[in-house]
């Protein structure tokens, strides 16, 4: 079967451009920008994709920055404390010797020590920690309710844990040690380091009470039973007699307003 010129075909057998009077270099020109239309759509949602990043990245620059800010105050602080921390258990140094008012009101109390580096201090007694509270009737009369052993509790929770807790093993006891540092055998602050230790200590008793027992109070009062530990008995002789416990009774300590 034979053609004219005007319907002639290419080898594919389609109808060639010139035959419906078109120009082969329009046709192909048209061709490749439609190609390059195509591509373009389907860049389209990588770009979007791409433009929003996860993470920081994705923020805007005021986030960026307040973020960077407070992570390198984090940094800085967990530094300053492991730096105050190292220089307090070391054994005496210039350094530490020359930065100890700025060290232990760093530490105390609530970063208190009662070990150094390489001599750790042995516990010399056993100490039962118990509180009180003293509240005001309906009478206008006071009101004081039964002693409660804030020691027990910390040994139950210290008890058959496999991973005991830090807080519950020595926060009470360190208290009551920085307690006895500060004031001897007397209640009388005579600085405002015993006052702190005061007002720590009665803080912490106050908040064991509240967190087991109802109704308000508004005094406190603790009272420390000491028994010291015996001193081992020498080999083949008899066994040293177990000392006397000493019983101390503290003042009743008003308690602050706590918004109860």
């Amino acid at each position: 079967m034979r053609f004219t010129d005007e319907e002639q075909q290419d080898e594919q057998g389609q109808v060639s451009p010139r035959a419906k009077g078109l120009d082969p270099v329009e046709v192909r020109q048209r061709d490749s920008e439609a190609l390059e239309d195509q591509a373009e759509v389907r860049a389209e949602p990588v770009a979007t994709a791409e433009s929003t990043p996860p993470g920081l990245a994705g923020l805007s620059r005021p986030l960026r920055a307040l973020t960077g800010a407070a992570a390198a105050v984090c940094l800085v602080g967990t530094a300053a404390h492991l730096l105050m921390v190292g220089l307090y258990v070391a054994p005496v140094n210039p350094v530490s010797q020359r930065y100890a008012r700025e060290i232990n009101a760093w530490i105390d109390p609530a970063f208190d020590q009662n070990w150094q580096l390489f001599a750790p201090e042995p516990q010399s007694g056993n100490w039962q920690i118990s509180a009180r509270t003293r509240s005001t009737g309906p009478d206008g009369r006071p009101r004081i309710g039964p002693w409660f052993d804030l020691s027990a509790l910390d040994n139950a929770a210290v008890k058959h844990d496999v991973f005991p807790s830090h807080t519950a093993q020595n926060t009470l006891r360190r208290a009551w040690t920085a307690y006895v540092d500060a004031f001897g055998t007397g209640d009388q602050a005579g600085s405002d380091w015993a006052v702190l230790v005061r007002d720590y200590l009665r803080n912490i008793a106050v908040d064991r009470v509240e967190a087991h027992r109802k109704g308000d109070f508004d005094s406190i009062q603790l009272r420390v039973v000491t028994q010291p530990i015996a001193a081992p008995a020498a080999p083949g002789g008899p066994r040293p007699a177990q000392p006397a416990a000493d019983i101390r009774n503290l003042p009743w300590w008003k308690v602050p307003s706590r918004g109860r």
